[in-house]
């Protein structure tokens, strides 16, 4: 299957000088600046002595994250968005669990199922856990551990779907490796009308109208540290590009924040979600949203 087209690339590594691999990402010094300067928490429960190289392993490596061609949504931007809005509240049981994606680069392959799985729920009383393993092995569009990008993964599955989690469990949090695209499945979910969200007011109404949606942004050394509060970047370096499920957004003290669901486990962040000020780390550029389409049995 060939690539669905790009109009901008954005390098996925920009540091602004190289760091050493074996250094730690996150220190106690960092920790307390971040706690005096900045309105979020800052902690190293999570992130511990994890060394650059090991965060990068969590993030997306040297393949660029594409703001693709795809059309722009179709989506009705004219109503005045509420102050909130949580889509685990709006509909209740189909916003589906925090998963870790562990030591592999395959928070593409979960952001993509996790989403399209809550929109099935959602738009078609449809409950189902999503492989991110079947996309991480079998997806050559993407590279696996090594990276993948918004508009090849929902090209995928829009043209073979993806199985559920249940037939092909993820195991290359473990390994770091791809694995052997092997797996015999009965049914394949897939999506349809992929569109990308051109800024805020049409990743907001995206959300009403159809469920979570998926986007990319660049992460910093001090990301790996969140704990709580509102996200905005206050020091360290560039790590690279992360994929992640947004699934509502709020409004605290003058500012509007984006409720977004990570793949790093329950232990991360405010239960393994976090909240990211509108504007931060182009966290607003080139979100997409899929609708779910057919469920088919493979020949």
């Amino acid at each position: 299957m060939g690539k669905l087209g790009v109009s901008l690339v954005l390098p996925v590594l920009l540091c602004a000088h190289m760091l050493a691999e074996d250094m730690p990402v996150v220190t106690e010094a960092m920790v307390r600046n971040i706690n005096s300067r900045s309105q979020w928490k800052a902690s190293l429960d999570w992130v511990g002595d994890m060394t650059i190289a090991q965060a990068r392993h969590r993030l997306l490596s040297s393949l660029p994250a594409y703001v693709s061609s795809l059309p722009t949504a179709d989506i009705d931007q004219s109503s005045v968005a509420p102050s909130s809005f949580d889509s685990r509240d709006e509909w209740q049981g189909c916003v589906g669990p925090i998963r870790d994606q562990g030591k592999c680069g395959s928070c593409w392959a979960f952001a993509a199922t996790t989403v399209l799985a809550d929109r099935f729920c959602i738009q078609q009383a449809v409950h189902v856990i999503l492989s991110p393993q079947w996309l991480v092995s079998c997806d050559t569009t993407d590279s696996g551990c090594g990276g993948g990008n918004m508009a090849d993964v929902w090209g995928y599955m829009s043209q073979m779907g993806v199985p559920a989690d249940a037939c092909d469990p993820y195991t290359s949090g473990l390994t770091n490796q791809n694995g052997q695209c092997d797996a015999s499945c009965p049914l394949f979910y897939t999506a349809q009308t992929v569109s990308q969200l051109p800024g805020p007011s049409a990743m907001q109404a995206a959300l009403q109208q159809g469920g979570p949606i998926h986007t990319h942004f660049q992460v910093y050394q001090d990301f790996m540290s969140y704990s709580s509060g509102v996200y905005t970047y206050t020091t360290g370096n560039m790590l690279g590009w992360h994929a992640v499920r947004v699934v509502g957004w709020g409004y605290q003290q003058g500012a509007n924040f984006w409720i977004v669901a990570n793949s790093w486990g329950q232990r991360w962040g405010m239960d393994g979600f976090f909240w990211i000020a509108f504007g931060q780390c182009q966290f607003d550029v080139g979100a997409i949203a899929g609708n779910a389409g057919t469920i088919y049995k493979p020949e």
